[in-house]
Formats: C-alpha cells, sequence, structure tokens
C-alpha cells in the first residue's frame, strides 16, 4: 500500500464521470473539507486487512498528534503501478474507513472509481507532505519515506543526506527580477503579462507537487508505444520499446557532442562507490538527494545519484596547471539513482533511475566561475533550443544566498538583462544548505500547471577542497578550484517528458502536436493505395533512407483514410499515398502535418526539405521493420 499522506487547509474534490467498472455510488458531487489529514491510498496487489490497519493506525496517530481532526481517504491510483483488483481494493478502503471511524476520528471517503476534479492547498510545516508504503512482511509496516507516526523509519534513511534536512530548516524569499534590474517581491509583482512565469512561482513557493490525474505525456509515452512503466523492477524505472530507445539514444549522442564541441573531455566512471570513504561520505551529506544502499561482501556500497564522486575522484588525481583552466570534463551517466519519494515518482518527471548528462568545469576563482557560469547558462538556451524546447517555453529560476546577491547582484542582473531577457524568479536563502551558491534552472510549465527543472549551472565552493582536486598556480603552488556542475539539458528522460507534455499543451491552444522532425521515430510513411503499390512504396522507402530518412511502409489491409488516420496518430511529420498515379512518378503528394497542408513535391526535393530541417542533428536508422504488418504490438 502507498499513501501519499498531506496535511492540508483545504481539499475539495467534484466526481465528474465513472471511469471504472467498478465504482461507488455517491450523492453528493462535490465535497470540500477544512483541516484535514488528506490520505492520497493506491492498494496494492497482496495488501490485506493486516496492512490496512496499521496504515489507519499510523494515520490516526498523526492525525491526533497534530490535533487534526478529519481523515480523508481518497482512492489515488498514480501512487504504483502494481494495483490491486479493482473489487479487492475497494473492500480494503471500506476497511481503512471503518478503522479510521472506530479510532475515534471522522472520515470523509471519497468515492472509488470516479474521474475527479481535486483541490489541495497543503499547510507549509515540514510534516505536512509524507509518502508511506506499508508491505507485506512480518513485524511493524515500514514508512518507505517520512517520519512520524506510529510506523518505524526505512532501514536505508539511517543515514540521510544533512542537506536534506537542512533544505527544510532554510528560509527562502521570493521575488521577481526584471530586465531593468527591479528586484520586486513575488506577491506583488505585476505578473499581467508573464502568465507562466506566474504559474512558476506559485507552483515553487506553494509547493504543491502532487497531481490530482496522471499527467498527459504518460498517455502519450504509452500509447506511442515509447516507454512504459515495469512493474517487475522498483518504482521509477522504465521499460523503453524500440522507438522510445530510438529517440533517447539521439538526444544522448547529441547532448554528448554539444558538450564535447563546447570544450569537455569525456571519461567514464563507476556507478557503486564505498559508503565509507571519507570524502564521499561527507559529499553524501552536502547533496540533497535521498540514496541507495547496496550490500556487497559484507562492505555498504551506495549508487551514485550524479557523476560527481567518480569525476571529483578522477580529478584528484590529475594535474592540472592554471594555464589550462578553465577545465570541462563530462559523463553521460546511465544510470543515476535517487531514492525519491514513491508519491513524487510521476511518469516520466521525476524517477528513481535516470540519464543525467554531467559536466564539471575547474575555475581558478569565483571571477572565472562566473564568467563560466554565464557561458554555460548561454549553452543551455542553445542546447534546449535545437533540441526543440524554445526559449518561451521555459522559465528561469535563479537561487543563491542573501550574501551572494549582497556582493554579485550587478552579475545576476547582466544575466538576466542580456541573456535571458525576460523576468526571471529569484529564491534567496538566508544560510547555503548545500555545496553550491547560486545555482539556475530552466523549468518549464506543464500541461497541468507544474514546473519540472531542466538545464541547470551550479557554482561549488566546498569539493576542489575536500576532493582534494586542485591547479597548480603561476607562482608554483597548488590551489583548489572552485567547480561548476552543469546539465545543458538535464535528465534525458526528462527532455522527453517536457517535448510530450509541451506538445500536450499546444495541442490544447488548437496546434498539432509533434515531436521535433530529427526525434521522430518515423519521419515519412508511404501508404500503399493496394497491394500491388506496395514494391514502389518500398523502393521510395529505400532512397529516402538511403540519404538518412526514417522511413517506412503501411502495408496493411485497411482503407486509405484509416492508414491516414493511423500516421496522423502517430504524429508521422510526412505522408505520402502510392497509388497508380504516383507509382510512374517521381513528384509526390505529401501530407504536412506541421502546415495541415497537401503538396506536391519530387522526390529529390523533399530529401532536400527534411535534409536542411536536421541538418546538424544526430541521426539513426529505423529501429523496427520497415512494413508494418511485419512489427509487434508492444502496449498490449
Amino acid at each position: 500500500m502507498r499513501i501519499l499522506q498531506l496535511d492540508v487547509n483545504e481539499v475539495e474534490y467534484e466526481l465528474v464521470k465513472p471511469e471504472a467498472k467498478v465504482y461507488e455510488k455517491s450523492d453528493e458531487k462535490k465535497v470540500d473539507v477544512k483541516n484535514a489529514l488528506l490520505l492520497l491510498t493506491s492498494i496494492e496487489k497482496g495488501d490485506d486487512s493486516a496492512i490496512a490497519e496499521k496504515a489507519v493506525a499510523a494515520a490516526v496517530d498523526f492525525a491526533k498528534k497534530q490535533k487534526i481532526a478529519t481523515i480523508v481517504i481518497y482512492p489515488f491510483a498514480h501512487l504504483s503501478n502494481n494495483l490491486e483488483a479493482p473489487q479487492r481494493a475497494l473492500e480494503l478502503l471500506n476497511e481503512m474507513r471503518e478503522l479510521a471511524k472506530k479510532a475515534g476520528v471522522s472520515v470523509v471517503s471519497s468515492p472509488f472509481g470516479w474521474n475527479k476534479r481535486l483541490r489541495i492547498d497543503i499547510k507549509g510545516h515540514p510534516l505536512a507532505e509524507m509518502s508511506r508504503h506499508y508491505e507485506k512482511e512480518p513485524g511493524a509496516a515500514v514508512p518507505k519515506d517520512g517520519e512520524g507516526g506510529a510506523a518505524k523509519k526505512a532501514p536505508e534513511s539511517k543515514d540521510e543526506s544533512a542537506a536534506l534536512k537542512e533544505e527544510e530548516k532554510v528560509r527562502s524569499s521570493w521575488y521577481v527580477l526584471d530586465t531593468e534590474g527591479r528586484l520586486v517581491e513575488a506577491q506583488r509583482f505585476d505578473f499581467s503579462k508573464h502568465r507562466s512565469l506566474e504559474k512558476f512561482a506559485n507552483y515553487e513557493i506553494k509547493k504543491v507537487r502532487v497531481y490530482a490525474q496522471a499527467p498527459p505525456h504518460i498517455k502519450l509515452m504509452q500509447s506511442h508505444e515509447l516507454i512504459d512503466y515495469e512493474a517487475g523492477s522498483d518504482a521509477g524505472n522504465l521499460r523503453y520499446y524500440p522507438n522510445g530507445r530510438l529517440i533517447k539514444k539521439l538526444l544522448e549522442e547529441y547532448v554528448t557532442y554539444k558538450v564535447i564541441d563546447y570544450g569537455a573531455v569525456e571519461v567514464e566512471t563507476p556507478i557503486m562507490y564505498d559508503y565509507g570513504h571519507p570524502a564521499l561520505k561527507a559529499y553524501l551529506h552536502r547533496f540533497p538527494a535521498r540514496h541507495y544502499v547496496v550490500t556487497s561482501d559484507d562492505k555498504e556500497y551506495f549508487l551514485r545519484f550524479s557523476a560527481d564522486f567518480g569525476q571529483f575522484l578522477l580529478m584528484h588525481d590529475a594535474t592540472v596547471s592554471y594555464k589550462q583552466l578553465p577545465f570541462r570534463f563530462y559523463e553521460l551517466t546511465r544510470y543515476s539513482f535517487r531514492r525519491e519519494k514513491s508519491g513524487e515518482v510521476v511518469g516520466l518527471k521525476r524517477l528513481r533511475a535516470f540519464t543525467m548528462p554531467d559536466m564539471h568545469t575547474l575555475c581558478q576563482d569565483l571571477s572565472g566561475a562566473k564568467d563560466e557560469f554565464r557561458e554555460q547558462f548561454r549553452l543551455c538556451q542553445n542546447t534546449l533550443s535545437e533540441i526543440g524546447i524554445a526559449g518561451g517555453e521555459y522559465e528561469a529560476a535563479i537561487r543563491f544566498t542573501e550574501g551572494f546577491w549582497k556582493e554579485n547582484s550587478d552579475f545576476v542582473k547582466e544575466l538576466v538583462r542580456q541573456d535571458f531577457k525576460r523576468p526571471v524568479l529569484i529564491e534567496m536563502w538566508n544560510f547555503r544548505y548545500a555545496y553550491f551558491d547560486p545555482k539556475f534552472e530552466f523549468n518549464i510549465i506543464d500541461s497541468m500547471d507544474k514546473a519540472t527543472a531542466l538545464a541547470t549551472v551550479q557554482i561549488d565552493h566546498e569539493n576542489g577542497e575536500r576532493y582534494g582536486m586542485s591547479y597548480v598556480d603561476g607562482e608554483g603552488k597548488r590551489r583548489f578550484p572552485i567547480v561548476l556542475h552543469c546539465s545543458p539539458s538535464g535528465a534525458i528522460e526528462r527532455v522527453i517528458y517536457a517535448l510530450l507534455e509541451l506538445a500536450s499543451v499546444r495541442q490544447a491552444r488548437g496546434e498539432v502536436p509533434s515531436l521535433p522532425l530529427w526525434l521522430s521515430p518515423t519521419q515519412v510513411r508511404f501508404v500503399s493505395m493496394s497491394d500491388k503499390h506496395v514494391k514502389r512504396c518500398l523502393e521510395l522507402a529505400n532512397a529516402l533512407s538511403r540519404a538518412g530518412i526514417r522511413t517506412d511502409v503501411d502495408d496493411n489491409d485497411a482503407t486509405i483514410d484509416k492508414k491516414i488516420r493511423a500516421a496522423e496518430l502517430e504524429w508521422v511529420p510526412y505522408i505520402c499515398v502510392i497509388g497508380d498515379r504516383e507509382a510512374g512518378s517521381d513528384v509526390l503528394t505529401v501530407r504536412v502535418r506541421e502546415t495541415k497542408r497537401q503538396e506536391k513535391i519530387e522526390v529529390t526535393r523533399l530529401i532536400e526539405v527534411i535534409g536542411m530541417q536536421v541538418k546538424g542533428m544526430p541521426s539513426a536508422p529505423l529501429t523496427l521493420p520497415r512494413l508494418l504488418t511485419k512489427r509487434p504490438v508492444f502496449k498490449g
């Protein structure tokens, strides 16, 4: 059983329509509850009455300690991909409701099996959001994340990052910095011309991370047979079908080439490190992330959550001169591991195993670090733009301590005025809780008004000395460098999430949803009007394939309208119908997805047009058979 437990000022839900065969009838269509403990609950396979009793006991205990009179039990399928059958899930939810009533608290029971509109106002204290996981094991139930209640803390939390704990204590002040250099308190800023920034600011300040329903990119990644959940693994580990692997591979290659072209040297380091290594263990506590611990030969190791550990150890052993600075080194980590809270693991947005392009740069001093910070700010802008995420489709946040602002405000103002050229969200900390100060992120706002960080750069003041990385200055003395951490795109999985979510946003505006042409699994599809035209379709497809264009042929026994509709649902950028007239000609009738127009174009010209659009980007052949009738169906 997985529960996202929220201490709320208010929760309001409205029943829209039943979404499952098994659902509870309800006369109340709209419910509004004040000052409650909200339990967003996923019943998993194997859950039983004992687990239900333990979950309720922990919730009731917490509610009484916090003097909360009402518990809202809300069925919420989005916390797990291992759900129990609906009827059994409903039975356990009813048991939980009755147990809570017997424990002396007021219970509001949200009906099972409905599609609902949900609005939540979460309180601001440190224990207001908790993720709990109750498993069928001997002994006490274990909430895998979070604290408090009657349940015990997970064993792997015994050495949780100190930076995570400090992050809970830090006081943030929120501002908007405009292009004129004015720093305005966020609540006083006029967002009338910056609605996307307003959504971003609200998300960051209010910290409501919960999705009331599955974000659209999950349905898109599944319906397009790109990526799916893997029930046989830990949550946040995904399976990639051929087309999904193709997209991921192209993005990995592009970002790697981009960083190497920028001047980085590529390295490769292990994914597992000695838990007892003094420098490594110290850094664990300065990085705000939860980690996995594994045991081998009676020794504890942790799985890396970034490339930092291996790269820093590598650079400890390197000899670097001040003449070689800034020195950049890079690794594409497949994979990095973070033990995210189960309730926060959502589709491609937040995973427990992810692919991170990770570049680190050694700089002489803060002045040199600021120069490099600005150059990497531009690198990130350019990287996202070339991938297919336009500048107006993301917002910027710059985060730093009050001390950094006092000493470097002109630097920050110039960055906003000259490079971003739009207002940015500023988070100012009263103290530095981790190793970085400052950092920036580019964040997209998805179709459900939630924000997600993509590209980022951080200035690291600690790890040069902690790891003994050094350079030799002009006088032959060893000095510790300032280190920049940069991911010019963010995690590759998040880039795919961003592309799918932005496509959904465009579709809501009445635009045609699509992937960038260079990432489209099929770039051109030939549709045969009958079996006798399949041969000509294959000849044309082979010609385009030799030019590096991913081309397939729909040879199914279906009507032309159905074939065209199928290609449109797959977001194929160019669709060519081949009949008697086209079979004997080099002039094609092409449906262009981007413009919604039908054009006459010669084969050689089509090759030129596509070549110009994908120029400079990585390419790869089809990963599936060219004929659609030869392809398996992956989505079941």
